[in-house]
């Protein structure tokens, strides 16, 4: 199976850095246990590239900092409509899985992990809030990555949110 974790945001912004510092912790959690399929990606914003990097991959779960009112985190599934947004300065993860069925003619199972942060300014490092709700979601999908079928399959029940 092949699985890739897309965490996304800037670390020069305090908590948008989230997305970032999830893709640098499950990392190593990985390596740890030794598990194979995964693809690991961060980046500043999603592009439209990114279709290309989804297209052969059986899941594709994008990771990103959240403003929305949530308690810590949460997980939306994320299909061709969902909020379809582009502009030159960034694509969405429902943008992208769009072009990858446009060029492709298929698209994987995708998923977005909403984390709630807080505080926005110019400065690198997370809150202690935000690490909090990091941990948390870690804590969370490391399970459903061991057995990563039952996202493909949507029998897993998630702590999902309608953003």
């Amino acid at each position: 199976m092949k699985i890739l974790l897309y965490g996304y945001g800037n670390p020069g912004r305090q908590d948008d850095g989230l997305g970032n510092a999830f893709i640098d912790r499950v990392e190593k959690w990985i390596n740890e246990e030794g598990l194979e399929g995964f693809e690991l990606d961060s980046n500043y914003q999603l592009n439209i590239e990114d279709s290309e990097a989804i297209a052969d991959k059986d899941l594709a779960i994008f990771i990103d900092a959240s403003v929305e009112d949530i308690e810590d985190f949460c997980i939306s599934k994320v299909t061709e409509s969902s909020k379809i947004t582009y502009t030159t300065h960034a694509a969405s993860p429902g943008y992208i899985v769009d072009l990858c069925k446009q060029i492709y003619g298929k698209a994987p199972a995708t998923y977005l992990i909403h984390i709630k942060g807080s505080e926005w300014a110019f400065k690198e490092g997370l809150t202690d809030k935000a690490v909090e709700n990091l941990e948390k979601a870690l804590d969370y999908i490391k399970p459903l990555l061991i057995n990563p079928q039952g996202l493909i399959n949507e029998t897993e029940k998630l702590k999902t949110c309608d953003l």
